[in-house]
Order: C-alpha cells, then sequence, then structure tokens
C-alpha cells in the first residue's frame, strides 16, 4: 500500500511537469533597394532607343530578382559625363543614397557613370562609405569586392584619357574648319555671314572685331 502511494505520487508529479514549446523564428533579411543609372551624352535617335531599352532592361531585371526592391531608375539625356554638376538625375541618385533610400547602383559601364577620374572615385568611396555598393556590368566590378577600388582606379584612368582624346580631337577640328572659313555649328558669327562657301566678312560689323582686338591686346 506504502509503495502504491509512492508510485502515485511519482504519476502525479511526471503529469503535472509541462514542457513550453516555442516555434523557431525564421531570420529573413531585408531585400536590397536597387536602383539603376543610365545617360546618354547626345539625344539622338538611335541613342534615346538604347536609353529606352536600358531603362526597361534594369526595371525588369531588380523587379524580377526577389532579394531586390525596386528603387527606379535615374536618367541623365543628352549631358556629358565629364563632369557631375549639370547631371540632375545623378545627384538626385547621390542625394537619395544619402537618404538611406539605395543600398545598390547598377550601372551598364563606368564610363555611363563619370568620364573624370576624380569624380568617378571621389561619389564611388562616399557611395562606400555610407554602405552603398555599384555594379559595374561591362566590366564585372562590384565596389564591395577586395580589388573592386584598384580596377575602378585603373578604368576611371582609361575613361578619362579616352575623354581628354575625344576633347583634343573635337578642339582640333574646330580649328581646322576656322582655318579653311567653315563654320563650326549653326550659330551666327558677329562680324561675318556664311555664303553657302565660307564666311564673308561684314565691314560696319568687322570695325567692332577690330576694336575689341585692339581693347584687349
Amino acid at each position: 500500500m506504502r509503495l502504491l502511494r509512492e508510485y502515485d505520487t511519482k504519476e502525479v508529479l511526471n503529469l503535472a511537469t509541462v514542457k513550453k514549446i516555442t516555434a523557431s523564428k525564421k531570420c529573413i533579411a531585408p531585400r536590397k533597394k536597387v536602383a539603376a543609372y543610365a545617360r546618354i551624352s547626345m539625344e539622338t535617335e538611335q541613342l534615346l532607343n538604347s536609353l529606352s531599352a536600358q531603362v526597361s532592361r534594369y526595371s525588369k531585371l531588380i523587379q524580377e530578382n526577389p532579394e531586390w526592391e525596386y528603387a527606379g531608375v535615374y536618367v541623365d539625356q543628352g549631358i556629358s559625363g565629364t563632369s557631375t554638376v549639370h547631371r540632375n538625375e545623378f545627384n538626385r541618385l547621390m542625394a537619395d543614397c544619402d537618404a538611406g533610400k539605395i543600398d545598390i547602383i547598377l550601372v551598364k559601364s563606368i564610363s555611363r557613370f563619370a568620364r573624370d577620374t576624380v569624380d568617378c572615385l571621389k561619389a564611388i568611396r562616399h557611395l562606400k562609405d555610407i554602405g552603398v555598393e555599384v555594379r559595374f556590368e561591362r566590366e564585372g566590378i562590384a565596389t564591395f569586392s577586395s580589388d573592386g577600388e584598384l580596377l575602378i582606379t585603373l578604368l576611371a584612368s582609361f575613361a578619362q584619357a579616352e575623354s581628354d582624346s575625344l576633347s583634343a580631337n573635337v578642339k582640333w577640328t574646330v580649328r581646322k574648319r576656322f582655318e579653311q572659313g567653315i563654320p563650326n555649328g549653326h550659330k551666327e558669327t558677329f562680324g561675318y555671314r556664311w555664303d553657302g562657301e565660307k564666311y564673308r566678312i561684314i565691314p560696319e560689323q568687322g570695325e567692332v572685331v577690330k576694336e575689341i582686338y585692339r581693347r584687349y591686346l
């Protein structure tokens, strides 16, 4: 009888012991906010079509990735990449990065991002400091990779050299056209008129041009 009571007591204690099992929480990483940047330097029909295709492609690429959140496509049309001063969409992109709206930027190539070495590296280093990665598609470079900055420095230098070479060629062409009396563009030149073959001096305006140079000298 005594043994039975001890056994019953143990059973009651075992039944009264409750183990609480909590559901495990899955750690879901937040989606990266991804944007793209595109730029063309001249508004020709061919380039505008190419730009439109880029915008559509990047929009689709970002929205189809389940790990990414679409943050927009920023586009500068008909603007040179040698300076960031007048690139309104580029500056808006940088401001949105500063505001924490973007984690990753997709760009077709480093020359589309910036041709000027100083501007390019300044922007990239600032973005890196605030935790924003830039991925260049053509070069296959990501700024967060171990060798990213070295390769970007080299490529940015090449882009700068290419831009300088193009500028020198354009200046040489302009000088040669002036030497031959051929117009550079369609704007009227004070002191001259275009007769279909070459510039002719307008005598009364020519006296003003002479006076300007005389005073300068």
